[in-house]
């Protein structure tokens, strides 16, 4: 199977291509556009800052090219708020794949108006999938680290609660989402990884 990972000024791409070759997949990063169409698969991962990520990918013409491609695309974290319409963070227009707006976490004071702090940003760590799509399969504990994220929408795939409950997943047509990392998340994400590649 080709591969494609997407390539641009975003950080965690070696663990996603690690987690393909424990499969047995060699993926091709690349920033070429007929690379990207040609592909069976394409993943558009990363860890960054939206309004940074998109000029990059607008002064290389990415933006078109991703948002037109036809076979399964996998965003990842970064990858999945950029494929949203809107980031409040930087205040920047995205890609608009999905009809979603990415709000920024609120930190929470203690109640007794000190400096501690009950919802730490980022969300950093371990937590809950409630999956409503079989790709994502039975649910369970995935790694997260963002301090953005998607509201409920009518492309939620996973519910996760964080001081809110928010997607953890999208899904529409072919395109594909996670805010967490299915590739630092053991066996579920690695099941997850291997139902996207069977899509």
């Amino acid at each position: 199977m080709n591969v494609a990972i997407v390539k641009y000024n975003a950080g965690n791409i070696r663990s996603v291509i690690n987690a393909l070759q424990r499969l047995g997949v060699e993926p091709v990063l690349t920033d070429d556009a007929e690379l990207l169409r040609r592909a069976d698969r394409v993943i558009f991962p990363g860890q960054g800052e939206a309004s940074s990520a998109m000029t990059y990918l607008r002064e290389r013409g990415l933006d078109h090219v991703i948002k037109n491609l036809t076979q399964p695309v996998l965003g990842i974290c970064i990858g999945m708020q950029l494929l949203c319409r809107h980031s409040e963070e930087g205040d920047t227009d995205c890609l608009g794949v999905f009809d979603a707006e990415v709000k920024g976490f609120t930190p929470t004071p203690s109640q007794g108006g000190g400096e501690a702090i009950r919802l730490k940003v980022p969300q950093m760590g371990w937590n809950t999938l409630e999956p409503r799509e079989t790709w994502l399969g039975d649910g369970g504990y995935a790694y997260f680290i963002h301090s953005y994220y998607v509201p409920l929408c009518k492309d939620t795939a996973a519910v996760t609660e964080y001081g809110i409950r928010y997607s953890s997943a999208l899904h529409k047509d072919n395109f594909y989402a996670t805010q967490f990392h299915p590739e630092k998340s053991g066996s579920v994400g690695e099941q997850i990884i291997r139902n996207f590649l069977c899509l």
